[in-house]
């Protein structure tokens, strides 16, 4: 359920609350509104922030099927605490088979085209469903993740996704504003945090970061800074 093309994209100031900024997108997007969690310390602030706002709010995650032990942890914390339905989506049974018996269990550390096609089939082709019938989706980006993130807007129009909405509430948030909130709400955070972790995403894509190091420096380590993106947030 895409909302017409016609319809205006609200412009919140950069230093708006994110519950602000929440309220103004769910009612632009004038239609089901979801949350894409990854549990994340940031989608967990997000997830605090839009029950707040919208105690009815969808939200769904990604099983890639290499999450970290530690991603399912925070999952289910997060289930019990809140009491929210956590729609599942999982990769193509026979396309996962067919990536493996063809090129192995680590194919997409080979070359940046075979990492695009194992993200592509665990997380952008599920993530396609799990937008059906979306009005907008929630996310938890922040502009200091990366070079790729400098032109995300706080709310914006999803070209890559059929025009859907795209909220973005905590995109000028600094990451010790968020860990702030997690810690003066309890909130249910993931121990690799703790570990040297500061980006966390599938296990064998995710390593800890040395002092100094750039918080995305352990995503996809061997790949410029420019192509640490899984898909997921196309321009």
């Amino acid at each position: 359920m895409s909302p017409p093309e016609s319809s205006r994209v609200p412009e919140p100031p950069s230093d708006s609350d994110p519950r602000e900024i929440l309220r103004l997108g769910i009612e632009a997007a004038d239609g089901p509104v979801a949350l894409a969690c990854s549990f994340s310390a940031e989608d967990v602030v997000v997830l605090d922030f839009l029950l707040e706002v919208a105690p009815a709010a969808r939200v769904f995650a990604l099983d890639t099927g290499r999450l970290n032990e530690e991603t399912y942890e925070v999952a289910e914390a997060v289930r019990r605490r809140y009491g929210v339905t956590i729609e599942w989506h999982f990769p193509r049974r026979e396309k996962v088979e067919r990536l493996e018996r063809g090129k192995g269990l680590h194919s997409f550390r080979e070359s940046l085209e075979n990492r695009h096609e194992c993200c592509r089939i665990r997380k952008v082709e599920p993530l396609a469903r799990a937008l059906t019938g979306l009005s907008g989706w929630v996310t938890g980006l922040r502009r200091e993740q990366g070079v790729t993130r400098t032109d995300v807007k706080p709310v914006e129009r999803d070209e890559a996704h059929g025009g859907l909405l795209k909220i973005n509430p905590l995109l000028e948030w600094r990451w010790d504003e968020v860990w702030t909130h997690v810690q003066e709400k309890r909130l249910p955070v993931n121990r690799l945090y703790g570990k040297g972790y500061p980006s966390i995403g599938c296990a064998p894509c995710t390593r800890a970061v040395g002092p100094g190091e750039h918080p995305r420096a352990g995503r996809w380590w061997w790949e410029r800074p420019e192509h640490k993106e899984c898909g997921l947030h196309r321009p």
